[in-house]
């Protein structure tokens, strides 16, 4: 298990430390709501929730420009809405509506948004990680300074398209940074079970890339993290790679009875809720009062419900459009 606070802890900004706060709870507030939705069978399908590892989207994305790209995985959610994405599309798209991200097409598992970047949400593991690589590819022959970003699991280390992504990022020395989100379990794999070097960073060192591990249940520390790694990384500094060290408070899915792990570890980690730590760290400073966390709450509370409004009044696709996009449209003479 990660160790205490970061000493990044000391000197926060009040201000800032809200905002982080915010954007822990805007996901988690959301991804709550999405369980009791897939449980009212409103959402249907798979569905991955985000809730315990909030701090690794809220560090990272709070580093971006708005032209830099995300790669995310099944479980995106909260990157999609920290990176830009309305949370009633993000409802909207579990609906299977035509207001959602993608007219209802993708589901949980492909929230996709070119508007702001964001690459998805994809579904097969270390699918992202070669997109990644080309999308950084493509800025880096077109002169631009942007930066991509991948997120993927630790799950992702045991596939081919892990070692391929990072060889050739690491040749062509492209402008991307490889998010780890090493939760410790692949589905329902513990990762001392597949990998014989379970010290990812160590892997990704392997291939001459910049890389190190990170608290991952500590927004700050991901935050300096990944802001010195995205530096460096538009500076022309070749690809890096961050661990984040987290772990996910529910099941890998909705559908998993989740028998791979005891119930005390999961409540040890519970203890070092990203939210709570932030939290508790800002009151013991005197930085963060009762009624601005109550107001952290109800701003956070009131988008979700607005989302859900809006998922809850979406329109489904007509029976006549559902081959667009699937068949090539015949054109007449």
């Amino acid at each position: 298990m990660t160790g205490p606070l970061s000493p990044a802890h000391h000197g926060l900004d009040p201000e800032h430390g809200r905002h982080l706060l915010l954007q822990m709870l805007r996901i988690r507030k959301l991804e709550e709501k999405c369980v009791e939705l897939y449980s009212a069978a409103k959402i249907r399908g798979f569905l991955h929730v985000y809730i315990g590892e909030e701090a690794v989207a809220a560090g990272v994305l709070d580093t971006l420009s708005p032209e830099d790209a995300v790669v995310a995985t099944y479980r995106e959610h909260g990157h999609a809405l920290l990176r830009g994405v309305e949370a009633g599309a993000i409802l909207a798209e579990m609906y299977g509506c035509l207001e959602g991200c993608c007219r209802g097409r993708g589901g949980s598992m492909h929230l996709f948004d070119a508007a702001t970047h964001f690459y998805g949400g994809n579904a097969i593991v270390a699918g992202g990680l070669p997109l990644a690589v080309g999308l950084a590819l493509a800025d880096k022959m077109a002169g631009r300074s942007n930066v991509t970003v991948c997120f993927f699991g630790d799950g992702a280390v045991a596939e081919g398209e892990f070692h391929e992504s990072l060889n050739l990022a690491a040749l062509w020395q492209l402008p991307v940074l490889f998010c780890c989100e090493n939760n410790l379990y692949a589905m329902g794999t513990a990762l001392g079970r597949s990998e014989s070097q379970t010290d990812i960073a160590l892997k990704a060192a392997g291939y001459e890339i910049s890389a190190w591990a990170v608290d991952g249940m500590d927004v700050l520390a991901v935050e300096e993290a990944a802001r010195r790694a995205v530096d460096a990384v538009r500076s022309g500094g070749g690809p890096h790679f961050l661990e984040m060290r987290t772990y996910r408070f529910r099941a890998h899915s909705m559908f998993d009875p989740e028998l791979y792990r005891e119930k005390a570890e999961v409540l040890k980690w519970q203890e070092r809720d990203p939210i709570t730590l932030l939290r508790r760290s800002m009151e013991a400073a005197g930085q963060l009062a009762g009624e601005e966390w109550a107001q952290l709450e109800s701003a956070a509370d009131t988008e979700v419900a607005a989302a859900v409004d809006f998922a809850e009044t979406g329109t489904l696709e007509p029976i006549e459009e559902l081959t667009r996009f699937v068949y090539s449209d015949r054109r007449t003479p």
